[in-house]
């Protein structure tokens, strides 16, 4: 009998984040995709030193969780916030936000969201580098 658990684990392979969304190299690994109801998604986010997402909003939220390094988070209008390994992020549904590694350090996290109608990410405009405190 086929593990029905077997489904929501992809066998993809590591993948590098597209220039479109992200400033530096960011490599994605897909741990979960489960189909509906739910439509979660869950990916670790390798962000090497300097590496960030473009600014972006989620439609249903979304929590990181910093696995190792250093990185940084910051929401509109606001100041950068350094994370580090072990803390966990909510991100309310709609607020603007973005995330990666600091400047010196690489770092590690897991990403959960659901989609809404396929889609996961509204994906806005770089992070300039006076944004990103360099």
């Amino acid at each position: 009998m086929e593990n029905p658990w077997r489904k929501f684990v992809p066998q993809s392979p590591t993948r590098q984040g597209a220039a479109e969304y992200f400033t530096g190299r960011v490599y994605i690994s897909e741990l979960v995709h489960s189909p509906a109801p739910m439509h979660l998604q869950v990916y670790r986010v390798m962000f090497t030193p300097g590496a960030r997402t473009a600014w972006h909003t989620h439609p249903k939220g979304q929590v990181l969780h910093v696995e190792s390094g250093i990185g940084w988070f910051a929401r509109r209008g606001e100041g950068v916030l350094e994370i580090k390994a072990g803390d966990t992020l909510y991100i309310p549904p709609g607020e603007e936000h973005w995330h990666g590694a600091c400047a010196t350090h690489a770092m590690v996290h897991l990403a959960v969201q659901a989609s809404e109608e396929g889609v996961a990410a509204h994906w806005l405009e770089h992070v300039s580098d006076e944004e990103y405190k360099l």
